[in-house]
């Protein structure tokens, strides 16, 4: 039998991947939104139900805690809550928003609508925490784990959509931008669907799907060279880099921090600029700290989905990414 779940983040590239995925698995899925959702505020609750039927699309303001239980919840029952919420940019007042305050108010109203399991789609980056979203995130995993609530909390490595920004530079004949030599980082990246897949294996299974779970798509890490050797390869071209070095990201960080405290608006691009920098310098994989190294082999991996097949359907015109306020290419 299905169960009765509510979703958050539900107009997000996951959120409705994993909505279609809980969907067709027999469940029966409440999702709340804003009124105008999805990149840009494009979608409407009335648009996402004609996107996917089936589900029970609310508008509402996750944010208000008084929306979220009146037009969310709306004194009905419930058996699992999952979460898909992710800030729009990584800035501090949006991340400690979206990411923290928003499903910290969902768990205490879910459990008054009898919600006995949470399925939470974290990140793999809290492993070592520097930034205002991380942090955001790593409080709400501590809430829910000090909830008591029977919970999954599931940390993916890196998204194909955020591999894929170079795609229309390089096939337009510019390099592959690299930072240092390419070599600095490496994630398994996975796909939408089977990241959806994944979170609704949470649901269906709980026995198998509990505590912390770190997780990759199929395959070997891949390094930014090696994305970038990939994109000319399928292009049928000879690769060409272009190397930054990770100083030129430390200056800029450290520019726009000093002006920051003059100027609160240079403030947020601070941060945003030391993401850039996290991701430039940090590997999306399972984290030793035992040898103070990204373990690959450690990095569990599901899904069938590859990202040169993604890749090749980017080129084909086969598939769009929703990239929205997280492109930095």
């Amino acid at each position: 039998m299905g169960q009765r779940v509510f979703l958050l983040g539900a107009s997000g590239t996951i959120g409705l991947a994993t909505a279609q995925a809980l969907r067709d698995r027999g469940h029966q899925v409440t999702a709340l939104v804003r009124p105008r959702a999805g990149v840009l505020g494009r979608l409407t609750p009335a648009d996402l139900a004609r996107q996917l039927p089936g589900v029970d699309w609310r508008a509402g303001d996750v944010t208000d805690a008084d929306s979220l239980a009146r037009d969310g919840f709306a004194g009905q029952r419930f058996d699992t809550l999952v979460s898909c919420l992710a800030s729009r940019h990584g800035a501090p007042d949006d991340a400690w928003a979206i990411e923290h305050r928003a499903p910290a108010q969902a768990l205490r109203l879910a459990r008054q609508a009898g919600v006995a399991r949470v399925v939470l789609l974290s990140a793999i980056c809290v492993q070592k925490p520097r930034l205002a979203f991380q942090h955001a995130k790593l409080a709400l995993e501590r809430e829910l784990i000090d909830s008591g609530l029977d919970h999954a909390i599931v940390r993916p490595t890196a998204f194909f959509k955020s591999l894929s920004g170079q795609i229309e530079r390089v096939r337009r004949g510019q390099p592959f931008l690299v930072f240092g030599d390419g070599t600095l980082t490496a994630c398994k990246p996975i796909g939408n669907e089977d990241l959806a897949a994944y979170l609704a294996d949470c649901v269906d299974d709980p026995a198998g799907h509990r505590g912390i779970l770190p997780i990759g798509g199929p395959g070997e890490a891949i390094t930014p060279r090696a994305q970038g050797e990939l994109l000319f390869s399928l292009l049928g071209r000879p690769p060409r880099f272009r190397q930054v070095p990770v100083a030129l990201l430390d200056g800029v960080v450290g520019l726009l921090g000093t002006l920051g405290r003059a100027w609160p608006a240079l403030a947020a691009k601070a941060e945003l600029a030391r993401i850039g920098r996290y991701y430039a310098t940090e590997s999306m994989l399972v984290w030793d700290a035992t040898r103070g190294r990204y373990d690959a082999q450690a990095t569990p991996a599901t899904g069938r989905q590859t990202l040169a097949e993604h890749y090749r359907q980017r080129l084909a015109g086969e598939r769009s990414d929703e990239r929205g306020d997280h492109a930095i290419f």
